[in-house]
């Protein structure tokens, strides 16, 4: 189904009426979708109009599809997905009259499928790397069963050959046997005329003739189907090699979360299957009467380029290795049961810089100059008999040292690509001589401190995404169109939050606003370039932080701590402050969204809309949550405290989506110890003192002294803690106290003034005691 997956990247940026095409009522998208492995398992093209005898065929397929179809509602547990199931299943006996108007139409949709990826490169060009193989090529990872049985047949034809050809040579032996025999008979009988012997010598002859001619002809139509079957088998490992080159690319683009396939079975057997060809017919050359040096030539380097091709990094390294640090890798070798058994296979690895890898040059030559210390960086190929893999497994690898390289520039040492690089030396059974085999690992960042992990993912995430296939190490462009970008972002976001909700084109015209520091709403930057600089080197305007570390702290953030909130479109997510306004400005008061801080790394605030004090209307900007803040309060627990915010943008009730995340329960009084029960809760613009415990719920005026919320960036006076009228503990939105004057908390139940001696905050935000000694102190 690899064409399928190919497509559902490429469906989302397709027009609606291509798709309408595309996909008919009579064959949904549904039918494409459920079905697509075994749609792209049957032998479609075999089917032509003109052919009326394929008709019982086609029928057959029909009654597959209703049949799987048919199996699918019966498993499916969700009620909504099973009736529309068995609703497609009836509708496709409308074919019953005309089965193969069906066949024709499933043909054209692939063919047409496959047009559409071919045109990718040009009309979508962050989706080129789909559709860099040709699409017959890369359908599957499964080995081409047609092709490789029509090479076995060709084997087979030609070993027939050569028994047919050993046959005609013993009769001919034989009969030029009995026609030397009867040499001295033909002189005594030569004067009788007529005589019968000269008839079996005549008959002799011309045995003897046809038997030549017979052997001639086949030994020509032997080594004409060798030349076949070398070509054949040229153009089947092409087609694996090509494979294989793509299984590596896919890979590589993981990272960044495009969908990947990592089971190697069917690529080994693959390359078992062609191994035996490839002898057999070194064998029938070496069999054929004279010798055919061209042809032992082209088998020799097939062998060679196979032997070399099928080793694997089969678990990748982590692409940010942090020196001093353990971790692990695996090589695997496809042909790992044919190794020849005996002295044991040992790999070694070693670090090599990008300015090495390009000059790695032929097989076996290895780095001159050692640029980083390994340690554990041997292993020995092993087989599973039970996985029938055989891998290297480098356990406890760690890097010990590392040289760099001279910077040019601002370039930083997170910006430096590295790589690991695999050699060794294998024997294959049947083969005379020993070859050696490397692979290099994908590009690797080295560091010495967890600070810079941030800044080396990012040189990762831009390698793996604008890098090229075939590309000399590890090149990548300075400059790549927005579009490209974006399609890369939403996807490293999907991925790494495990979300199916993408960004949608309010979120990226936001971080298009971001990156190119223009708050133009009108603006159309999908053809404008991004830098490299602009993503990760030059710090955001008035921020101090890049866009790649704004947006990977939101990743986290939601990641952590949001997933569900996101999933369930509960978040706006990324939107500029301009285009807040212009969407809530109409709405009634108490209208709210959530929108990710674009002041704060890793935040996300509450956007609502409140009077204002001329009687019309303002927005408000709630101080943003940070994870360490949702990590002592859920989200869904803070709006459920906020009563003033009772509605989601557009009209939605806060209480009807968000009631599921509520986890407060009532409290009960603890009757063992006579204490009132203390709890956390969030309380947004409340006065600093008052003179009763009763504190409104409601935003003050901005000149109180609470959160000061303005309409421009939401800033907020010190909070505090209080005692609500159930008894519980209040907090403001953000749960990091800051003294209000000279190291002093407001206390609105015993000081007049509203303030009571707290813990010195002046080297950081409250720690986990020193809360616990607060609310202690609050509940005596």
């Amino acid at each position: 189904m690899a064409q399928w997956t190919q497509m559902k990247q490429l469906i989302p940026y397709l027009a609606t009426q291509i798709l309408n095409e595309l996909y008919s009522p009579s064959f949904p998208m549904d039918v494409r979708c459920y079905l697509a492995n075994w749609i792209e398992e049957q032998r479609w093209e075999d089917f032509e109009p003109e052919k009326v005898d394929q008709e019982p065929q086609a029928l057959t397929l029909l009654d597959q599809i209703i049949s799987c179809l048919q199996n699918l509602a019966g498993q499916n547990p969700n009620v909504v997905e099973r009736m529309r199931l068995q609703r497609i299943s009836r509708n496709m006996n409308m074919f019953r009259s005309q089965p193969f108007q069906l066949v024709l139409t499933v043909r054209d949709v692939l063919r047409k499928e496959r047009e559409l990826l071919s045109q990718a490169s040009t009309q979508f060009p962050g989706l080129a790397r789909f559709s860099q193989p040709p699409a017959q090529d890369s359908m599957a990872a499964a080995p081409p069963t047609r092709d490789v049985d029509l090479l076995v047949l060709k084997v087979l034809e030609i070993q027939d050959c050569r028994q047919q050809i050993h046959q005609l040579q013993e009769e001919l032996n034989w009969e030029r046997q009995n026609y030397e025999s009867m040499q001295g008979t033909l002189q005594q009988t030569q004067t009788n005329g007529m005589d019968p012997s000269m008839s079996e010598v005549t008959k002799l002859q011309t045995n003897i003739k046809q038997h030549e001619y017979n052997g001639q002809v086949i030994a020509k139509k032997r080594v004409q189907l060798l030349q076949e079957a070398v070509s054949s088998l040229e153009k089947c490992q092409s087609r694996l090699i090509n494979r294989i080159k793509a299984w590596r690319w896919e890979q590589h683009q993981a990272t960044i979360g495009h969908p990947f396939d990592d089971n190697l079975s069917p690529l080994q057997t693959w390359c078992e299957q062609l191994l035996g060809v490839n002898g057999k017919l070194r064998q029938e050359v070496m069999l054929a009467g004279e010798p055919i040096p061209e042809l032992q030539e082209r088998l020799g380097r097939l062998l060679q380029t196979l032997i070399q091709s099928s080793l694997m990094v089969d678990k990748q390294p982590p692409q940010v290795i942090k020196t001093q640090s353990k971790f692990s890798t695996t090589v695997r070798y496809l042909l790992g049961e044919k190794v020849a058994p005996g002295k044991p296979v040992l790999f070694k690895a070693q670090i090599i810089t990008e300015a090495q890898a390009r000059n790695l040059g032929q097989l076996g030559s290895l780095p001159s100059e050692n640029v980083g210390e390994l340690i554990n960086n041997t292993a020995i190929l092993e087989h599973n008999t039970s996985g029938k893999s055989t891998c290297a497994t480098f356990r406890n690898m760690s890097i010990k040292k590392i040289k760099r390289a001279d910077r040019k520039g601002s370039e930083s040492v997170t910006e430096e690509k590295f790589a690991l690089f695999f050699t060794t030396e294998i024997s294959i059974t049947g083969c005379d001589i020993p070859y050696k085999i490397q692979m290099i690992s994908v590009p690797v960042v080295v560091i010495v401190h967890g600070s810079q992990d941030n800044n080396a993912l990012a040189t990762i995430i831009w390698d793996c995404a604008f890098s090229e296939p075939e590309r000399i190490p590890f090149l990548v462009p300075e400059r790549v169109p927005w579009k490209q970008m974006c399609r890369t972002l939403n996807s490293k976001f999907m991925s790494e939050v495990g979300t199916q909700r993408c960004l949608d084109n309010y979120n990226q015209h936001f971080l298009a606003q971001k990156i190119f520091d223009k708050p133009d709403i009108a603006g159309d930057y999908s053809n404008m370039l991004v830098s490299w600089a602009q993503f990760n080197k030059e710090v955001l305007p008035g921020r101090p932080f890049t866009f790649w570390q704004w947006f990977d702290g939101v990743i986290e953030l939601t990641k952590k701590h949001l997933k569900s909130y996101w999933s369930d479109g509960l978040i706006f997510g990324f939107i500029g402050k301009q285009h807040l306004h212009l969407i809530l400005k109409d709405r009634p008061n108490g209208t709210f969204l959530l929108r990710f801080s674009d002041s704060e790394i890793g935040g996300i605030t509450i956007a609502y809309v409140a009077p204002s004090e001329n009687g019309g209307q303002k927005i408000q900007n709630i101080q943003p949550s940070t994870k360490r803040d949702l990590e002592i309060r859920s989200l869904g627990d803070r709006i459920q405290d906020i009563d003033f915010i009772t509605h989601v943008y557009p009209d939605l009730p806060k209480n009807d989506v968000f009631r599921k995340y509520y986890t407060d329960n009532p409290l009960p009084r603890d009757t063992t110890s006579g204490y009132l029960v203390v709890s956390i809760q969030t309380k947004v613009g409340v006065e600093a003192h008052c003179d009763s415990p009763q504190h409104s719920e409601t935003p003050q005026d901005n000149n109180s002294s609470f959160y000061a919320m303005d309409q421009g960036n939401g800033a907020s006076a010190s909070p505090f803690y209080s005692l609500s009228p159930n008894n519980q503990f209040q907090t403001p939105f953000q749960l990091a106290p800051v003294p209000l004057q000279g190291g002093m908390y407001p206390d609105p139940l015993s000081n007049p003034n509203g303030l009571f001696p707290g813990p010195d905050m002046s080297q950081g935000p409250t720690s986990e005691m020193e809360l616990e000694e607060i609310l202690n102190t609050l509940s005596e």
